[in-house]
């Protein structure tokens, strides 16, 4: 990539954000398997903490589920005006070392820190630094990736988790796309994995094997999207006004379930993903789309419009439960659910979408 510009971008992802933020509002959760969320059996695991995790607790998971993982497990009920003022802090320290945020939850962002705003050497220099001001003014840790794209940026974050950070820089990137599992990549869920080891290609290397045009053949649109990445090409610029049309968050399950409360507690979990970010963003939408991914890879959707934008969890809740009721009883198991809502109020004044190219000097080095 000599001689080409090169963006300086880095991906800051909070660890265990919701549990850890408990941990550090009582000593007495600290080093205990801690989960976000409600013990009823209908209940779901919101977030988890590390040491929950170990027991294979995660996010989306049954209480009762969890319970039977990890009989030690503690539960804290969410508290999300306090998770949404410490994403406050978290932002306004970003905004110390660039403009160019791209919020993609309250606990993850890209920084798009081509320019150099704080004056940092390298971005690796800048991304310890933000860590370092997160942990002192929230007393919460942060893991980073440094890299010159969004897609490699974000997998770079996941490698040192927590706590650490992880750089590719531009001649590096190719490889490590070729040498990592499919599975592992961003953007390729559990099912268009299936799809590839069933077509041979289970590392980036298989998957840059393969043409443009076979991709697109097999994947559709989204086949140009795997030649990109597949090649550690990424041309999405950090863009801190992008414009949501919907938001959606959907889980894949460990095993295919028939439980109906196990499907519903899946439902809520991500209905309350969803609802969470309309907190944080302020916009309210009036149609929710429940998804369904079966046993046998078949989908189906059931949507619902209302007069009046949705103007709290539980009728969220109340409306995603009856969708997902309408396909009640089932014939088969049920792998994923998803939970959107769409058709937003609008937002005046609302900013003009940026496409910043990379710009300045060629960048060697990260």
């Amino acid at each position: 990539m000599s001689g080409i510009a090169v963006r300086k971008i880095i991906h800051v992802d909070m660890d265990a954000f919701y549990a850890s933020v408990e941990q550090r509002d009582d000593p007495r959760l600290r080093g205990r398997p801690v989960a976000v969320g409600h013990g009823a059996r209908r209940g779901v695991v919101a977030a988890a903490s590390y040491e929950a995790r170990a027991f294979g607790v995660r996010s989306a998971m049954p209480s009762v589920t969890a319970l039977r993982r990890c009989p030690d497990l503690v539960f804290v009920p969410p508290r999300f005006e306090v998770y949404r003022a410490v994403s406050r802090q978290i932002h306004e320290i970003f905004a110390r070392y660039t403009d160019l945020i791209e919020p993609l939850a309250l606990d993850e962002a890209y920084l798009d820190v081509t320019a150099h705003r704080a004056g940092r050497e390298t971005a690796w220099i800048t991304a310890k630094a933000i860590r370092a001001a997160i942990l002192e003014e929230t007393g919460l840790t942060a893991s980073a990736g440094v890299s010159y794209n969004k897609f490699l940026a974000k997998l770079a974050s996941g490698q040192r988790k927590p706590n650490g950070q992880f750089v590719i820089q531009p001649a590096e990137g190719e490889a490590f796309v070729e040498a990592l599992p499919v599975a592992k990549f961003h953007g390729v869920g559990p099912a268009t994995a299936d799809k590839m080891h069933r077509l041979g290609i289970r590392t980036g290397a298989d998957l840059k094997a393969w043409s443009a045009p076979d991709l697109v053949a097999q994947f559709g649109k989204l086949g140009a999207w795997y030649y990109d990445i597949a090649r550690g090409q990424d041309p999405r610029a950090v863009n801190p006004n992008r414009e949501r049309k919907s938001s959606g968050s959907e889980t894949t399950f460990d095993r295919d379930l028939t439980d109906p409360g196990e499907i519903e507690a899946g439902i809520l979990a991500m209905a309350d993903d969803v609802w969470s970010w309309c907190e944080t963003s302020g916009r309210r939408g009036r149609t929710v789309t429940v998804k369904i991914k079966w046993a046998d890879f078949q989908q189906s959707t059931r949507s619902q419009s209302v007069r009046a934008a949705i103007d709290s969890r539980e009728r969220l809740h109340e409306i995603a439960l009856a969708l997902i009721h309408s396909v009640f009883p089932i014939a088969k198991g049920i792998r994923l659910v998803g939970v959107t809502l769409s058709n937003f109020a609008s937002i005046d004044g609302a900013a003009a979408r940026l496409d910043l190219r990379a710009s300045g000097q060629a960048a060697s080095s990260l």
